[in-house]
């Protein structure tokens, strides 16, 4: 009888673990497809072995130097090319026949591309008066700082610098405007913030383009400068990288200038620079 209760006793011990790996087992699949697809998605932190592995571990003006060196090396497009890559890199989401616009928000057909009352154009967010490079191929075609925006929004904010306040206009989208000052609206503050520092990242004084540097000023006019930099590094704070901008700076990178905006990857370099 004890060999007949024993033999009794493993085969539901026997049982029992069967059921307890069944019931373990899907949590195990799950964890391995969540891992599967978490290798498939490229992140910034992909980059620092390989792209930015010259800048890790840097700050200060040893850290600008080195980003310097890095996104230099970049294919550079004409001002004509740029209306085609905008309509890829801002390209919305929810429409893939429309681009978003900057500062106002709004989604707008790709066709509408143009200098007419209702279309879109190529707003330069560093104005290119702000060290006179036009539209020159290098800054003044370099699309990690160009965006789509409506012909009348891109004329009211001009030339002017980055701040706060100011009163709302037509097809504003939440940005403000003063006699001197620009504030984008809030969901791009950050991405605005992280263009300007990349600009002044890029291009400092070499080939030909002036050194172009961010300041604590408000009409800069023609200088080299675009202000405010206590504002500008609050609002990269304040509205980190999303979805939209960092598809944004892996679309440039992977099919345009093969470059990247080191600040959407890491908005940490701002304070470790400025």
């Amino acid at each position: 009888m004890l060999a007949i209760r024993t033999r009794r006793r493993k085969a539901v011990a026997l049982a029992t673990a069967a059921v307890l790996a069944g019931l373990a087992a899907p949590s195990l699949t799950a964890a391995t497809a969540t891992a599967t697809t978490a290798t498939t998605t490229t992140t910034a932190s992909d980059y620092d072995s390989t792209y930015y592995k010259n800048a890790v571990g840097k700050t200060g003006d040893s850290l600008k130097s080195s980003l310097h060196t890095i996104i230099s090396d970049q294919t550079k497009l004409s001002y004509s090319a740029v209306w085609d890559a905008l309509k890829n890199t801002d390209q919305d989401p929810a429409d893939s026949g429309n681009v978003v616009l900057l500062y106002s928000g709004l989604s707008r057909s790709k066709s509408l591309n143009g200098g007419d009352t209702g279309d879109w154009n190529r707003e330069h967010v560093w104005a290119k008066s702000h060290g006179d490079f036009g539209t020159a191929t290098g800054p003044g075609t370099d699309i990690h700082h160009l965006r789509p925006e409506d012909v009348g929004v891109n004329s009211v904010r001009g030339n002017k610098d980055f701040d706060d306040g100011g009163s709302g206009f037509t097809d504003s989208g939440g940005s403000l405007t003063d006699a001197d000052s620009f504030e984008p609206r809030d969901a791009v503050k950050g991405d605005v913030a992280r263009m300007i520092f990349y600009m002044a990242t890029r291009y400092e004084g070499g080939e030909g383009f002036p050194d172009l540097e961010v300041n604590g000023s408000v009409d800069n006019g023609s200088n080299p400068y675009i202000g405010k930099l206590s504002v500008l590094k609050t609002w990269n704070d304040e509205d980190p990288p999303d979805a939209f901008e960092e598809r944004r700076n892996q679309v440039i990178y992977d099919t345009y200038q093969h470059n990247r905006n080191p600040f959407v990857d890491h908005p940490e370099w701002v304070e470790a620079i400025w």
